[in-house]
């Protein structure tokens, strides 16, 4: 974040000029003489009607010794403050429209700055979204295709402000170009560090798989945004997969991780935007971004579903759980197949072969750090 002075005030050059005037004993007529500029037009400069041209900057500077860059200098922030008046006044006819825009939630985790004046505020999220205008954000908004959930009304707003947040995170995550080899043998590892998950283990999975050209982003969910995770393509060489914790424990969130990857490895890269909005295991439902014509088959979501379930517990490996099923069975069983108990107990209870009340106490919580950074 930068602050930087920006006056809404800024006299016309034209005042400096004829101070400068004055403070030599210069008068407006022998000033054109020696510039060979008609008088009315030096008198125009002076009331602010017309622009110091690059041409009469350099007269200046030759008949009155002040730098040629100095009046195009105050010429350009004359310009720039009377744009800056107008936009603000163009903008306040839009202010109404903060009332769909979390602004507050944006606020609370640090994408946009505080602010009390509804023009600022709107002038905060155009600068966030990279929109110069209304219209031009309402375009972003208008591009997006939703797949809506019965259950849950989501905020356009709120899950492009996600978008956008995730984006601006991955660009700065530097990756090799991708490699889909590479990628899976990545993935085998992760597949490891479930077991673990040792204190620092986000900033571990971001390292591991930017070496194999994905981005890793944990974002954090605003309200009514109901995303637990998206995947999507930057440029043809760097893939997105951006994460909240909205569930906020191992099994889900490895499920909702590997369920990303699936997209990534097994979807193309022109398909938009995949973004998770209920349970991935149970009923995954689908939102199309970034301009994309047309829903996604519901078959993509089935096959990451299954993808992603089959890779962390091989459907053979199911069938050597010893019965009846307990505590002791269910970590000696995730110890030797080589995932978190926490995995195995989100299966089983998918799979609806354990109550959804039964051994949550072998899921690992995961909680935000409170730095919103």
């Amino acid at each position: 974040m930068r602050n930087e002075y920006t006056p809404d005030e800024v006299s016309p050059p034209g005042e400096t000029l004829a101070e400068t005037l004055d403070s030599i004993g210069m008068t407006q007529s022998e000033l054109a003489q020696r510039t060979g500029r008609p008088l009315k037009t030096i008198n125009e400069i002076i009331q602010g009607k017309a622009a110091i041209t690059a041409e009469t900057a350099l007269q200046l500077e030759q008949v009155l010794g002040v730098p040629a860059s100095f009046w195009n200098n105050r010429e350009a922030q004359y310009r720039e403050a009377i744009a800056r008046r107008a936009r603000k006044t163009e903008l306040a006819k839009y202010v109404d429209r903060l009332e769909e825009i979390p602004y507050t939630a944006m606020v609370n985790v640090g994408w946009v700055r505080p602010a009390k004046d509804p023009v600022v505020k709107l002038e905060n999220v155009l600068s966030f979204f990279g929109a110069a205008t209304v219209p031009a954000l309402d375009n972003l908004v208008s591009a997006a295709q939703f797949r809506r959930s019965n259950a849950y009304t989501a905020n356009r707003f709120a899950i492009l402000a996600w978008l956008r947040q995730g984006r601006v995170v991955a660009e700065r995550i530097r990756c090799a170009a991708y490699d889909e080899a590479e990628f899976k043998r990545v993935l085998h590892a992760v597949r490891a560090l479930t077991v673990t998950l040792p204190s620092g283990f986000d900033s571990q999975l971001v390292e591991m798989c930017s070496r194999a050209g994905v981005a890793v982003v944990f974002t954090r969910e605003l309200p009514r945004t109901h995303v637990s995770g998206a995947a999507r393509w930057l440029t043809p060489e760097k893939a997105i997969i951006q994460i909240t914790l909205r569930y906020r424990t191992d099994d889900q969130f490895w499920f909702t991780f590997f369920h990303e990857a699936a997209h990534v490895l097994l979807h193309g890269k022109r398909e938009g935007v995949f973004i998770d909005k209920n349970d991935p295991m149970t009923d995954a439902d689908e939102m199309i971004i970034d301009g994309a014509t047309e829903l996604h088959d519901e078959g993509m979501e089935q096959e990451a579903n299954k993808w992603a379930s089959n890779v962390l517990i091989p459907p053979a490996e199911l069938t050597n759980l010893r019965r009846p099923l307990s505590k002791q069975a269910i970590i000696a069983f995730a110890s030797r197949i080589g995932v978190s108990p926490g995995i195995v107990v989100g299966r089983l209870q998918h799979d609806g072969l354990l109550p959804f009340t039964h051994m949550h106490d072998l899921k690992r919580k995961l909680v935000w750090t409170e730095d919103p950074a």
